[in-house]
């Protein structure tokens, strides 16, 4: 089974030429990029942060459909019962996540799943729930596109990904491991 290190970042919380640099999927070319025709999109894992761009970040702000989303206690307790449902449902198997104020990481694996459906699945479910039960039954739009899915290729990398999301995260609100028997 191949595992994942995901990640994904809450709406409006990391906006394009953000002031720490951002992943705004700029096509051009750079020292180093192959010479063809097509325009390289500059967004993978190594690639460097696009620069703080004033003008883009005002701009990507002022387009927010509402505020930005911040997870409080109540919203990461909802989410947390929702990724392991997901997961069950799916038949992936979730090692261990860690929801933050503004961003949530995943390690997981899928046998037949890609990890744009495992990612795209835990935010659609997560979102269900909280829409259910934090938010009228209004839906709102809690998750930023898509996200960061780092292939994890050997047991140390799944190791030292379990850790980092459960041991080394800043104020995390709710952090959960799978408990081997």
């Amino acid at each position: 089974m191949r595992f994942w290190l995901l990640t994904s970042t809450t709406y409006g919380s990391w906006l394009p030429g953000d002031p720490r640099g951002s992943v705004t999927s700029v096509r051009d070319y750079r020292a180093g990029d192959p010479n063809t025709r097509r325009r390289v999109e500059h967004d993978r894992h190594g690639d460097p942060y696009e620069p703080y761009m004033p003008g883009l970040y005002r701009s990507a702000g002022a387009a927010l459909k509402h505020k930005p989303v911040a997870f409080s206690l109540q919203h990461a307790k909802n989410l947390a019962g929702r990724f392991c449902e997901t997961a069950e449902h799916r038949g992936w198997r979730l090692l261990a996540f860690s929801i933050m104020r503004d961003h949530v990481h995943w390690v997981c694996g899928g046998a037949d799943s890609s990890p744009s459906d495992v990612l795209r699945d835990f935010k659609a479910y997560g979102s269900r729930g909280l829409n259910a039960e934090l938010n009228g039954g209004v839906a709102k739009r809690w998750w930023t596109e898509g996200g960061s899915k780092r292939l994890l290729p050997n047991e140390r990398a799944v190791f030292g990904a379990v850790n980092y999301v459960t041991c080394r995260q800043y104020m995390p609100r709710v952090t959960w491991r799978l408990e081997e028997e």
